[in-house]
This record gives C-alpha cells, structure tokens and sequence, in this order.
C-alpha cells in the first residue's frame, strides 16, 4: 500500500553537504569528490571494488585500532560473537511490563536497548552507552580513563553479559582501558544503530498497514536512510585497475545513498514502499548495501534486524503515533544516518 497521507505530509531535510550529494550525483556511476577522492555510485564498479580485497584495519567501521592496538579479525569475531549471544539471551527473557517507548527518538529506543541488554552491568560499563560520548572523542577516552582507574574493577560474574564478563577478566589499567573501549565498541553501535534505524521507519512511513510485514518496512527504512551511508576503500593498486577514472592515489568513496535511490535500480525510487521487498532479495538487490558487500558482510546484521523488529512490533502495538505537529525531520551529517529526532506520543 502507499503511504499514508500523514507520513507524505512529513519533509525530510538533509545537510546541505548530504542534499549537494544526492542532487548533484544521483545515477552516475563514478564520478570526482575531492582531489584525491572519488566518489563511486554505480552498483557495478561498486561490486568489484569491494570484492577486490577485504578492508584493512583502518577501514573497518567498528574494529579500527584501539588506543593504537590493532584488533584482530578473530578477535572481532569473537567479540561480535559475544554481544550476539547477550542480545540472543536478552530477547529470549520475558519483556519489561509497561514499557513506554513515548517521547524522542533514537534516545527512547536506545535507553530502552541498553536496558535491555546491558541492564544487569555495573554502571562504570553501561554508562559508555551514553549518547553524550558521541559529542567528542576525548570525552570518551576521558570517561573510560577514569573508568579503568576507579578502585572496585567488576569481577566475573554469571548475572553479567558476557561482554561485561569479558571486560571483568582484564587486569591492569592498560588492560582495563582497552576492555571499556571495546565494550563500547561492541554494544553502542548496536544500541544507536537499532533505535535509528527504527526512528528512521516511523518518520519515513508511520502509521503503517497492520499487515505490513516489519522486515520490510526495516528493509525499506535502510533503502532511503542508510545508517552506514558511505563506504570508505584507501587508495589501493586494484582500484585503477577496475576504472581509469579512479587514480592510483585517489580515496575511494561508496555510497549507498545514491545506490539506494537509483532510478535505474528502484521503481519510484524516493517513495517509501516495503511492499517492493515482496519480490526482492536484499543479498542480492542490485546496489542495497546497508551492511555492506557481500565479500564482507557486517557481523552485526543478525543482531540489528530482529531488534528493530522487536521494537517496531512494541510501537505498533501501543497506539504510539509520530506526533502530528512535526512536519520536518532533519537528518545532519553524521556517521550513522538518521533523522535527528522523532517525537512519538500517544494518539488521542
């Protein structure tokens, strides 16, 4: 079905720089960003610039160097592993009664999360999750300096998560440090990207039909507002190779963002539809990338996808609305793409 005309009513804003992107470039395939940065659109040249080689530490979203310690892939793995199994275990226990998921979104969603499946941590762990971090770095290493100092280090415990019983076995500050940096991290991407995600749905396309499937409403969600809207590749041999536009010492920027809203690729490709994912694949859509390549998939995608269904489910079934008087969302540039706030109330 269309979308309703409450959620046509609504405008999305984006950062000057991210509406340039999408008005100046949308549908070409290689195009110049930068001096030594190429922008790269086209689902074909994209596809064989991420199978050319897997991404370096670096280049990694979540696992690049940490207090300038390089983090293996098995170690990434086995972290990712970790908070796989603690969010598993978060949604096999009986949900919170009376839970109120009114108010600001992402923060809403995301207080609720960290509840949920950090709530049982010491506070010195789950305060990392807080949103205020993301204001500057040094606030973050400063919280976690203090953090790892502070007398009464948590011990093993089986009533922690299995994150928070990682980072108890660490001994010594330096130690300390680098298992408060990757508890953060592994569990406050899932936190902030889930709740953006699901803000990002309600915005774009609330109320929904009642049966409309919440898979694709995420998966549409991620079409028009990828969280992770751009993909970096450094400059590398291989990639002058794949096209001549890409110099040897050009950066290599992908972008979702346009890939998402090709017209060559989509059907009315700025509308929000979920009813198209009927009869797509999204492993094997042409140009959706929302966790990546499928060279390199992000661990996280098994993690994300039933937690906003979760989420989802919760809203639609407790007569939360997106609050009438909000016409505009604006989605600034950052990292995680995401309308900025949402505001659900209780529909009268």
């Amino acid at each position: 079905m269309p979308p309703s005309s409450t959620a046509r009513a609504r405008a999305t804003v984006f950062a000057p720089r991210l509406a340039a992107l999408i008005g100046d470039h949308l549908g070409q395939d290689v195009f110049r960003l930068e001096p030594d940065t190429v922008g790269v659109a086209g689902h074909e040249v994209a596809d064989r610039i991420l199978a050319a080689r897997r991404a370096t530490e670096t280049e990694r979203p979540t696992f690049k160097p940490l207090h300038g310690r390089s983090i293996t892939r098995s170690e990434a793995s086995a972290v990712t592993r970790t908070i796989a199994n603690d969010v598993r275990e978060a949604l096999a226990r009986p949900l919170p009664e009376d839970v109120d998921l009114a108010g600001p979104w992402p923060l809403t969603g995301h207080l609720f999360l960290r509840d949920l499946i950090l709530g049982q941590d010491p506070y010195r762990l789950r305060m990392l999750m807080s949103r205020n971090l993301e204001l500057t770095p040094k606030l973050t290493w400063s919280v976690i300096a203090v953090g790892a100092a502070l007398p009464g280090w948590p011990r093993p415990d089986a009533r922690l998560t299995g994150l928070a019983d990682r980072a108890a076995r660490a001994r010594g500050y330096q130690e300390r440090r680098y298992a408060m940096g990757m508890y953060r991290r592994a569990a406050a991407p899932v936190c902030f990207t889930v709740s953006t995600l699901v803000a990002n749905a309600l915005w774009l396309g609330s109320p929904f039909d009642d049966g409309m499937s919440p898979r694709h409403i995420i998966l549409e969600s991620l079409r028009l507002l990828p969280p992770s809207w751009n993909i970096l590749r450094n400059a590398s041999p291989e990639y002058p190779a794949i096209d001549g536009r890409i110099g040897e010492r050009d950066d290599v920027l992908l972008l979702p963002l346009l890939s998402h809203r090709d017209p060559a690729l989509w059907d009315d490709p700025d509308a929000f539809r979920p009813e198209r994912w009927d009869g797509l694949d999204p492993d094997t859509a042409p140009g959706y990338l929302p966790f990546g390549h499928s060279s390199e998939r992000c661990w996280g995608r098994h993690m994300v996808m039933p937690l906003a269904e979760l989420l989802l489910d919760l809203i639609r079934g407790s007569g939360l609305v997106v609050d009438p008087g909000q016409r505009v969302g604006k989605v600034p540039l950052l990292g995680l793409l995401g309308v900025e706030e949402v505001r659900l109330i209780r529909s009268r």
